[in-house]
């Protein structure tokens, strides 16, 4: 969600130094009482109405090694996350130098699809297990599928 404009934060701010209510002032603009009452305290201890900047938590673990947790996995793609954990000597836990990888854009892979087996299916096909069945609820007997169809001659 984007920060209130400017001219709406002195908009409320003057309404409310006219006499206006925090709650009057908040129903005439659509916004929050909350929120007025907020920024008329930040004015009072800041003297500011900007909206504060945003904060989104602090940076990954990985952040500084990011150029060489790129070039290990460039040089071998092949290698397994442990691997590349001990090549590039990090004190990092193997899903946080996951989260680096797919952050990053790259990929690790062991090797590409193989054939499929020969012994046996793998996994189950697309279409849907069991017998099949009407639409709805449909008591046996009266659907086309489980009904008896005429006698042959």
């Amino acid at each position: 969600m984007r920060a209130y404009s400017a001219d709406l934060r002195q908009r409320v701010l003057a309404d409310c130094d006219a006499g206006m209510s925090c709650r009057d002032a908040a129903a005439k603009y659509s916004v929050s009482p909350a929120w007025v009452r907020r920024l008329k305290q930040r004015r009072r201890e800041t003297g500011s109405t900007a909206p504060t900047p945003q904060r989104h938590g602090s940076p990954p673990k990985w952040a500084p090694h990011a150029e060489r947790i790129a070039l290990s996995v460039r040089e071998a793609p092949d290698a397994t996350l442990e691997e590349h954990r001990r090549r590039l000597g990090l004190d990092l836990g193997i899903s946080t130098l996951w989260r680096a990888i797919d952050a990053l854009g790259l990929t690790v892979k062991k090797k590409r699809r193989g054939p499929p087996s020969r012994t046996g299916p793998t996994s189950p096909g697309r279409g849907g297990g069991g017998a099949r069945r009407c639409r709805g609820w449909t008591p046996a007997g009266w659907c086309s599928w489980t009904r008896p169809g005429p006698a042959r001659t």
